[in-house]
């Protein structure tokens, strides 16, 4: 009996002080964790991989952990999750959390975006709905994806029903003969290469000739600059001598104009009209001369001189 009672009260103690290490321990890791305060998150997506005691980080550097995951009861789309940072870290508003998801299926809180100079998140500064400062969300590259996944998931499944109606017996058979088509054009100007690679060598050639020929052309008009520089000057003046004397000329032509329009008007007003009568007489004259000569013609001199006989008469 004393044996037995011995080892109820070794069992007893034991636990008491097992009881009292655990207790210990726990109130170290308080004391190592210090201070910490508590902030809300209201997140519009899946917060697939957090847990409670999932990690939070800011700037990739560790702060906390989350406390709290569930529904908020004012809007069942949006899913609280509380958590704790410590005291000292710089909790300043502009400070955003995402969602950092990985292929593990382990999700983290990361927070960022503090800008310096800015006050802290207090209930002051921002919305305590429940009673906790709230820090606003911000998608993350994972988490859009995932949140964008169903969309993506329907893209592709119409982008490859239309593949599918595309890629058909009868376009698989287009695309062949294209193929086909293409093949029988690359060998044909294979088959054409040396002949395009002569006339290359033609449009080289003709090329290196104009470029000769322009440089002639520079040759000769460099000699014409030469040329007009040294005698310009006297083409130049003889051209003026030139045009003086056509000056000249032309002023002499006017008055002799000048002078011979009344001569001009005499002749227009009186000659010329006695002209037109002395031509008018002329040409009755020579009608009346060639009546005489046509009567001469055919009936001889009787015709001019005795006049004409009647014919006679017989009863």
């Amino acid at each position: 009996m004393e044996t037995k009672a011995n080892n109820i009260w070794v069992g007893v103690v034991t636990l008491a002080l097992l009881a009292t290490l655990a207790a210990f321990i726990v109130w170290l890791a308080r004391i190592g964790e210090g201070a910490s305060d508590e902030y809300d998150i209201l997140f519009e997506q899946s917060v697939t991989g957090l847990a409670k005691g999932s990690q939070v980080s800011f700037a990739g550097v560790p702060v906390g952990q989350v406390s709290e995951i569930e529904l908020w009861k004012q809007d069942p789309e949006y899913v609280k999750v509380t958590i704790k940072v410590r005291d000292d870290v710089p909790m300043l508003v502009g400070t955003t959390a995402t969602i950092q998801a990985s292929f593990t299926g382990v999700s983290t809180i990361l927070l960022d975006g503090a800008r310096i100079d800015a006050p802290p998140i207090t209930c002051e500064t921002t919305a305590c709905p429940d009673g906790n400062p709230v820090i606003p969300p911000a998608r993350g590259g994972f988490g859009e994806l995932l949140a964008s996944a169903p969309l993506l998931l329907e893209r592709l499944a119409t982008l490859t029903e239309r593949l599918t109606q595309v890629l058909d017996d009868d376009n698989q058979n287009q695309i062949a003969a294209i193929l086909e088509n293409t093949n029988a054009m690359t060998a044909s100007f294979a088959e054409t290469a040396p002949a395009v690679n002569a006339n290359l060598a033609q449009l080289e050639i003709t090329l290196q000739e104009a470029a000769e020929a322009l440089d002639s052309f520079e040759r000769v008009m460099e000699s014409t600059d030469k040329v007009i520089n040294s005698e310009g000057q006297s083409l130049a003046k003889e051209l003026r001598n030139t045009l003086e004397s056509v000056n000249a000329a032309s002023a002499s032509l006017a008055a002799t104009l000048d002078a011979a329009q009344p001569a001009a008007e005499q002749l227009s007003q009186t000659t010329i009209p006695a002209a037109e009568a002395t031509m008018r007489d002329l040409e009755a004259t020579s009608r009346a001369l060639r009546k005489v000569t046509e009567r001469l013609e055919s009936q001889g001199a009787a015709a001019v001189i005795g006049g004409q006989t009647l014919p006679d008469y017989e009863p």
